[in-house]
């Protein structure tokens, strides 16, 4: 990118790439030129590259998301939001009831309690699930620290016993 940069400087055309130029369209032209001319071949017969090649992987990565499979909700989100961010750039139309329904299809079979009761609360948003999520997550080991707190104190207490 800094050779392209140098070489647009170079030719005079370096203002051309800026986003909101005023160029003529000669300018932008023989910018496009010099672009097509540096571009790997592969990629000058594609038309949307982010179709040919950002969108299979996305989807791969759509149809292979699993709740379970992540150590915590925030990443899960943070996938959740790349892989949504991927699909939409190359024209998907991602909405939250899609992964409002990705994310209760993939909790762990153990927790159909869990997926029942979070689908019955309505959410519409998938942002609204997710906070949900955070501090049910939260109070959960809020619990477990009180839980071990008291078996401590218990223990203690027989001990002296």
């Amino acid at each position: 990118m800094l050779d392209t940069q140098i070489h647009l400087d170079a030719k005079g055309l370096s203002e051309v790439i800026n986003e909101g130029n005023e160029a003529s369209t000669q300018y932008k032209a023989k910018v496009m030129i010099f672009l097509r001319h540096h571009l790997h071949e592969g990629l000058k017969i594609v038309k949307d590259p982010h179709k040919t090649v950002i969108l299979p992987k996305a989807h791969y990565d759509w149809l292979h998301l699993i709740f379970q499979d992540f150590q915590s909700v925030s990443e899960y989100n943070s996938t959740m939001v790349r892989i949504t961010s991927q699909l939409k750039l190359c024209g998907e139309n991602i909405t939250d009831e899609n992964m409002l329904e990705k994310t209760y299809s993939t909790f762990h079979a153990n927790n159909a309690v869990l997926q029942k009761q979070y689908h019955e609360k309505g959410f519409k948003k998938y942002s609204e699930l997710i906070s949900c999520l955070l501090v049910a997550k939260q109070n959960n080991e809020l619990l477990r620290k009180i839980i071990s707190h008291i078996q401590l104190t218990l223990l203690h207490s027989l001990k002296r016993m």
